[in-house]
């Protein structure tokens, strides 16, 4: 059925809109346009008609039948690789507990995997005041199926009002699935979480438009609120291991047959790096000239026990690999020291590390955005400045 209403008595067949439809879902027949199923509604052709003989139905707000007071208390989904918890988790979990505290409510883990008693007891010292566990060998690696559909039973049979998880690759695949099935909204890569205190919403606030903008996101007709939350942008909290909480354990009735995904190996590609972890990082950006630049900036980073970074224009150009990037587009980091090198300082960079505790920025341009939230700057030529750095640290650590 088409979506554009065309009013025939006032078209004059000029074919205007004929000319701008992107899907060439218009034509005129007998002096009349008629559209036929390519038809989007994008409304290109509204715009450019003389008579104004196209419009598109009024949509039509789909009635909100829930009761969204039935829904009490804050998720966070605890990610596990071969029974260790990933950190994101636990980052999650530190925010969770203070949108609980704000909202006068519990903060409830969920877990899946095998033998998952330790992660489950991890999950009430870094703040859960209950903890799901759904522990079973269909579980013990992540598949988006049995995981998806266990937390969606879980979902409609306790209804929390928000819901969170780290924006890891799997937490990206497992939040939209679930988001999906429950026919709710998500906000992907939020920076920021805050309760309405009037109104009791979750402001999810991410960037936008390439980082240009901050975009605050609600989800007032649905639930639960969901979001992912990129890693390192929130501390871990500190753990009390001698925090008490509730572990209530999850039927888990399903069989291998009934998952359509097999996972057959995991291979780590050689020279992998995950820069989010790490605790110093040197980056580089436009201004180390080409690949070779990044010699010294490897040399810094081994004597230090750090990794390799690099903003977006030095990958774009080939020069390092993705794996390296640090930015909007790239990784988000907080490490103890970061060592800029040759980088502007756009912002869709800062984005990705100006939690960093400290921040150490090298550039030529004494004007660069970078130095704007340097903890220190050093104004001159990085392949004089990194070498010498390089050799006093290698004398003081050798003491």
């Amino acid at each position: 059925m088409a979506l554009l209403i065309i009013d025939t008595e006032a078209c004059t067949g000029c074919g205007a809109c004929v000319d701008v439809c992107p899907f060439g879902a218009l034509e005129i027949i007998e002096g009349v346009a008629v559209v036929n199923e390519n038809c989007t509604a994008c409304g290109a052709c509204i715009s450019v008609c003389p008579v104004e003989a196209l419009s598109l139905p009024e949509a039509e707000e789909k009635p909100v039948t829930e009761d969204l007071e039935s829904y009490q208390g804050v998720w966070v989904w605890v990610e596990q690789f071969q029974g260790k918890a990933a950190s994101i988790s636990w980052e999650m979990m530190g925010q969770g507990r203070r949108l609980a505290d704000e909202l006068g409510t519990t903060l409830t883990a969920c877990v899946l995997g095998e033998k998952m008693d330790r992660v489950a007891h991890e999950a009430i010292a870094y703040g859960a005041d209950r903890v799901f566990v759904a522990d079973d060998p269909t579980l013990r690696v992540y598949r988006t199926e049995p995981y998806a559909r266990i937390l969606v039973e879980l979902v409609r049979q306790y209804k929390p009002e928000i819901f969170l998880l780290g924006a890891s690759s799997r937490g990206r695949d497992l939040a939209g699935a679930v988001a999906t099935l429950l026919y709710t909204g998500l906000t992907a890569d939020c920076t920021g979480l805050e309760i309405d205190p009037e109104t009791r919403l979750l402001l999810q606030t991410r960037p936008a438009y390439g980082g240009n903008i901050m975009a605050t996101i609600l989800t007032p007709n649905h639930r639960p609120q969901m979001a992912t939350v990129r890693h390192r942008v929130f501390e871990v909290p500190e753990p009390d291991f001698e925090r008490q909480g509730q572990i209530v354990s999850v039927p888990v009735v399903l069989s291998e047959d009934e998952i359509a995904s097999k996972v057959v190996d995991f291979i780590v590609e050689e020279g992998e790096v995950n820069i989010a972890d790490a605790k110093i990082i040197v980056a580089g950006g436009r201004g180390v000239g080409g690949p070779e630049g990044f010699e010294p900036l490897r040399e810094l980073a081994q004597v230090l026990g750090g990794a390799v970074g690099a903003s977006r224009a030095a990958v774009d150009a080939g020069w390092i690999p993705y794996a390296h990037q640090v930015g909007q587009t790239g990784r988000t980091v907080r490490p103890d020291l970061y060592i800029a090198c040759g980088i502007s300082g756009a912002i869709q960079h800062r984005a990705g590390m100006s939690t960093s505790r400290v921040i150490v920025a090298i550039n030529k341009d004494p004007d660069a955005p970078i130095f704007d939230i340097a903890t220190y700057g050093v104004v001159g030529d990085l392949f004089q400045i990194v070498p010498a750095l390089t050799e006093q640290f290698r004398k003081k650590l050798k003491r």
